[in-house]
């Protein structure tokens, strides 16, 4: 394409007022974009702020219908829920992750109860509930199984999809769990229950908070690198990708996000879907602690970021700030 030569040309012309960089803006963020994780805890009136994750706090499950309120008014869609499982619950096999009445199911239904509007998606891993702190089975040379965890990671699903959710949201990075997740949920007539593979998850020294925030700090034994990507690859994320879609993934996730963006473009120009960014717990820790240094403006930082994320391609972003983003985008 050939433009006029400067002075006929003048980029500067349409960014010289408000009306007219929104009239031209290219990308847009509003609170639809936008899914709030919240952690669960147990008691009632709970709230337990995260020292890794300031502002961040875990809730009991009345404390998580209140946070559904404040996000259904909000605008924002959808709630992630992770549960924060009891040390005496943990176990080597991740038992509770099977039990209807745990953590996560609880707070389900009761979200269910109280607010009609708006999605919940949950996690399904056993690091939540395991004592080692994997995402999976593990044998006696310390390997994590891929086959025989799948078998449990179905059955969690199940649990979960019967207490009520709608998102379904595998990130333990078994190969072939989509696949036999989607066929246990159609078996069961849970035909509308959708599936969001965190297809490119990457083994991320960001992730740091999270584990703190769901009881799993300091419990894992090894890394999580014989499952998770190398963060080197990125032709391996597109295979990964590929498979959860043919396996009968609604949508994809990409984890973590800013250290990602260039997977979440690409992801998104291949296979032309809905795709997703976890901006994860260290990231977040980055913006607070930038803001409170005095780096820069707390809500320009976030907000720019995650416009960083829609422009990248990604139909929206699971973020800590979401209550926060949600009130700035409306005033």
């Amino acid at each position: 394409m050939t433009h006029a030569p400067y002075p006929a040309l003048r980029l500067r012309r349409t960014r010289s007022a408000p009306w007219s960089r929104a009239m031209v803006a290219e990308t847009s963020l509003s609170p639809a974009n936008l899914i709030w994780p919240l952690f669960v805890t147990e008691g009632d009136e709970v709230e337990e702020p995260i020292a890794t994750l300031p502002g961040v706090s875990r809730w009991s499950v009345d404390g998580i219908v209140a946070r559904a309120k404040e996000a259904a008014a909000l605008g924002i869609p959808c709630l992630a829920l992770f549960p924060n499982t009891p040390r005496h619950l943990r176990t080597e096999r991740g038992e509770e992750a099977l039990n209807p009445d745990n953590l996560m199911c609880r707070a389900v239904r009761a979200i269910r109860d109280a607010v009609s509007d708006i999605g919940v998606l949950t996690d399904v891993a056993l690091d939540p509930y395991t004592a080692h702190g994997h995402d999976g089975l593990v044998d006696d040379r310390g390997r994590v199984l891929n086959d025989a965890t799948m078998a449990v990671l179905v059955e969690q699903a199940l649990v979960q999809a019967r207490a009520g959710t709608n998102i379904i949201a595998p990130s333990d990075m078994m190969d072939g769990r989509v696949g036999a997740i989607r066929a246990a949920l159609e078996s069961e007539g849970f035909h509308d229950v959708q599936i969001m593979a965190y297809a490119a998850k990457y083994a991320s020294a960001f992730y740091g908070p999270f584990r703190d925030a769901v009881g799993s700090g300091g419990l894992l034994k090894g890394d999580k690198r014989g499952y998770q990507m190398d963060p080197a690859n990125g032709e391996e994320a597109l295979r990964e990708v590929a498979l959860d879609l043919a396996e009968g993934a609604d949508t994809v996730m990409v984890k973590p996000g800013l250290p990602y963006l260039d997977i979440i473009r690409r992801v998104k120009e291949r296979f032309e879907v809905p795709v997703f960014a976890y901006q994860v717990s260290g990231e977040y820790a980055m913006l607070e602690a930038a803001a409170a240094a005095g780096a820069g403006d707390r809500d320009a930082l976030v907000l720019e970021t995650l416009l960083a994320f829609r422009r990248a391609g990604c139909s929206g972003v699971l973020t800590y700030h979401a209550a926060h983003a949600a009130r700035l985008l409306n005033g």
